[in-house]
């Protein structure tokens, strides 16, 4: 195994096992490189790949720091770098968006967290009913900072949020950390999804991240129980 993958392996053992502070940057490339007995080329590299996973970000001028939402708890968290956005994932379908909510409001406690930013930096509040040839499919709720993702406005909301992220705003996602849960439906579950009250509910919660592991996105998607299936492939190298 090459040198950089042990050490990005070690990094990440100690990430989960919680011997580094999330809210403390990481010890620096050269404190590693004498640490791992390499050089800081190869610690950098080792922090690349984990940049990748969005397990940690890089804060110019401050260091490298833990991105908290992939450490918040231990339900299941599934990591993925297969964040495409509905539009992409069911080309060739018609896909519509009805805007149901659009502001702008500083974040309480735990979306600043997952977002790693404080609660003094605005953010966009977005909820919207996806419907797919015709027929509702998913409500999705989405925080997103103005800081980062600017000039959203409702043009954008009713085609491809990830599109205007990728072409127009040059940025360059690189996965996501989901967790999935039953749920039952709630007011807007069943005034926009068309479900039963004790029709069972998929929520779908989502941090999206950046190539440099910061954080673009937190959002909730809840899906009709007979409109969904979550696959993933496991592949044992």
């Amino acid at each position: 195994m090459p040198k950089y993958e042990q050490i990005s392996n070690e990094i990440r053992k100690r990430i989960k096992e919680g011997i580094y502070s999330p809210d403390e940057p990481i010890p620096d490339e050269h404190s590693l490189a004498k640490e791992f007995g390499c050089s800081r080329m190869t610690v950098k590299r080792a922090l690349d790949v984990l940049v990748s996973e969005g397990l940690l970000y890089r804060k110019r001028g401050h260091g490298t720091f833990i991105v908290k939402s992939a450490i918040l708890d231990g339900q299941v968290n599934v990591a993925s770098n297969e964040t495409l956005g509905l539009t992409n994932l069911l080309k060739g379908r018609k896909v519509t968006s009805k805007i149901i909510t659009f502001e702008v409001l500083f974040p309480p406690e735990d979306v600043a967290t997952h977002l790693c930013i404080d609660t003094n930096t605005p953010v966009y509040h977005l909820i919207r009913l996806r419907n797919v040839d015709d027929e509702p499919y998913v409500i999705e709720r989405t925080y997103m900072p103005t800081n980062l993702i600017t000039g959203l406005n409702e043009q954008v909301l009713h085609s491809s949020i990830y599109n205007y992220i990728t072409n127009e705003l040059g940025l360059t996602i690189a996965g996501s950390h989901r967790k999935i849960r039953a749920a039952k439906p709630n007011e807007l579950d069943q005034m926009y999804l068309q479900c039963a009250p004790d029709d069972p509910v998929l929520e779908l919660e989502q941090v999206g991240f950046l190539n440099n592991g910061i954080p673009f996105e937190y959002s909730f998607s809840r899906h009709r129980y007979d409109k969904f299936v979550f696959v993933t492939v496991n592949i044992r190298r």
